[in-house]
């Protein structure tokens, strides 16, 4: 018994990996230039007709499992297509689904499946950050800060002490204020003041550059923080 459960489980590892490897070849062979360009995704969203709203949603789930698809766009073309409000709601259902679907893979195969998808350096940086404090308050802090690779994160939680109702709350929370400005940026883009996009453009890219090179120290000094001040 034991051992079919083991061949089932090899099985299962081995079609979420097939999976990726099929996301990944369609996405850096055929359709890259398309999913970072918000025209050509409306292009796509619209040519569903009624069901175009579902195809967005269904698209930012799929962004957040295949996490080499750069969802920042992807909510920027949400705004575009719809505006900023339906566009933020409609990133928040796909993003939240992709999540729940992330989440639970990560729970259900475990370490093994996390390590061949994730590398060792994004997973030795979660691991060491999940530590840094209150594990709610650093998944929401990490989701937050922009730079990190947010949809890595949600595999890492999978195998995390965290609990399903509060990785979902905690990782919407963080994730709302850029979905939010990006869909407000991506209305613009149909004829908005240009230098107040402009200036979101750079102050979004310098938040974006400061995270990537910077994101770790934060979290680590935000995190002490509120360690220190929960501390009797």
């Amino acid at each position: 018994m034991f051992e079919k459960v083991n061949v089932k489980s090899y099985i299962a590892i081995g079609l979420v990996l097939l999976f990726f490897a099929g996301a990944a070849y369609l996405y850096f062979n055929r359709y890259m230039h398309i999913l970072s360009d918000p025209e050509k995704i409306k292009d796509i969203i619209t040519s569903y007709g009624r069901y175009g709203i579902l195809a967005f949603a269904g698209l930012q789930a799929m962004q957040v499992l295949a996490f080499f698809i750069p969802g920042e766009v992807v909510q920027i073309a949400g705004g575009y297509i719809y505006g900023t409000f339906l566009g933020s709601l409609l990133s928040v259902a796909g993003i939240t689904a992709g999540s729940i679907l992330v989440y639970s893979v990560s729970r259900v195969f475990g370490r093994p499946l996390v390590r061949k998808i994730i590398s060792e350096r994004h997973l030795e940086f979660f691991d060491r950050a999940l530590r840094l404090g209150s594990i709610h308050y650093v998944i929401f802090l990490l989701y937050l800060i922009p730079g990190i690779p947010k949809d890595v994160l949600g595999y890492v939680c999978g195998i995390s002490d965290v609990r399903f109702r509060y990785f979902l709350l905690y990782s919407t929370l963080g994730r709302l204020p850029a979905i939010i400005v990006s869909s407000y940026f991506g209305a613009g883009l149909g004829g908005g003041n240009r230098w107040v996009l402009a200036l979101i453009a750079v102050v979004m890219t310098a938040l974006f550059v400061a995270g990537i090179f910077k994101g770790e120290r934060l979290v680590k000094r935000l995190a002490g923080k509120e360690a220190e001040e929960s501390a009797p």
